[in-house]
């Protein structure tokens, strides 16, 4: 039996600012910490949806990503584990 090592390769998430596709016309869904950290440090974080971005615009301006919205919709009220 053999062990394949696959060669590395660089993953980057799209950080464009552009009006690309669907995801840019949406307001979206992250931990509100993440989003306060990311407007301040510049550091990308990810939406329930799974875009990748960094928090620049007032989410109130636009309507909210329907992805977002219904993975929100299917989390357990409570927003943490109990004791």
């Amino acid at each position: 039996m053999s062990t394949k090592i696959l060669p590395e390769s660089e993953v980057r998430p799209n950080l464009s600012h552009g009006d690309e596709g669907d995801h840019e016309r949406f307001s979206h869904y992250a931990d509100k910490n993440k989003i306060t950290e990311s407007m301040v440090t510049g550091t990308p974080i990810r939406a329930l949806c799974g875009k990748v971005w960094v928090p620049s615009r007032d989410p109130k301006k636009y309507p909210v990503c329907p992805e977002c919205k219904e993975i929100y919709e299917g989390l357990p009220l409570g927003g943490g584990p109990k004791e």
